[in-house]
């Protein structure tokens, strides 16, 4: 049923293999679980779109408006354990618990050192990512940073920004592979059950290598949605954070077997 990492010297589930249709499957639980939930799924959802609008003011007010590209990276590596309480909501419905406000918030309590320490490491990931943005920002502008619409005309629209364009975008290609492949199902297995961070990050890759194509297919769904958002000045992340976050809880079931629950 277990398979013994020697490495860790931990225990790790079953992985499931499954098709490569099934991340559709998964939009679709989870679009029904933001139906059945919607006050508090896009009243969270809502959070998301207020913090991305008084970050953005933050930036403008520190003249730092340059970093609103790189934190929007930044929040993809985030985004899976901010979405923690959509996973509670689809675990809740999928349970038959009540699902209330207070308990979608106070879902970080049922595994709390173990969310404190994969939190600690998706942080020191982004803190890493903006600080070699920063790096590969100044060695395409200098130190003295353009407007924000310079940058943008300068970065998408002439020819002469396509290096720095390229380099940033597979600097960041690399951080996301990394943060997807630790974090696409570990998350919703330290919500589910209490098990440590190493048990759940080397389950997550596990996943992730047993299915690389349908998991190819979900992260690219994962930053379609993210990034669709994003774009919308924030306002679709009101929808689409909570149809990922939900979306998760249910790739989770789908990918891992755990003590308990049938193969």
């Amino acid at each position: 049923m277990a398979e013994v990492i020697a490495a860790f010297d931990v225990q790790v589930s079953d992985i499931r293999k499954v098709d490569l249709d099934r991340p559709w499957q998964w939009l679709r639980a989870g679009w029904q679980d933001l139906t059945r939930s919607p006050g508090i799924s896009l009243t969270l959802g809502a959070a998301f779109a207020v913090a991305g609008y008084a970050l953005s003011l933050g930036l403008w007010l520190a003249n730092m408006v340059y970093l609103v590209l790189p934190l929007a990276a930044g929040f993809m590596i985030l985004g899976p354990i901010l979405a923690v309480g959509f996973y509670e909501i689809s675990r809740r419905r999928a349970s038959g618990e009540p699902v209330t406000l207070g308990s979608t918030l106070s879902a970080f309590s049922r595994n709390p050192r173990q969310f404190a320490v994969m939190g600690f490491v998706l942080l020191l990931v982004m803190l890493t990512w903006i600080r070699l943005a920063i790096m590969i920002f100044m060695l395409y502008w200098g130190l003295t940073p353009p407007s924000f619409e310079d940058l943008v005309v300068n970065t998408f629209l002439r020819v002469e920004g396509l290096p720095f364009l390229v380099v940033g975008t597979a600097v960041g290609a690399v951080f996301a592979a990394f943060t997807f492949s630790i974090s696409a199902v570990s998350l919703p297995m330290l919500l589910d059950r209490r098990v440590d961070v190493i048990t759940a990050v080397v389950t997550s890759v596990r996943a992730v290598r047993a299915n690389p194509v349908p998991m190819l297919l979900w992260a690219a769904l994962v930053v379609g949605f993210t990034a669709a958002g994003l774009a919308t000045l924030y306002l679709g992340l009101v929808v689409t954070m909570p149809l990922i976050g939900h979306a998760t809880w249910h790739a989770r079931r789908d990918l891992v077997v755990m003590p308990g629950e049938t193969a």
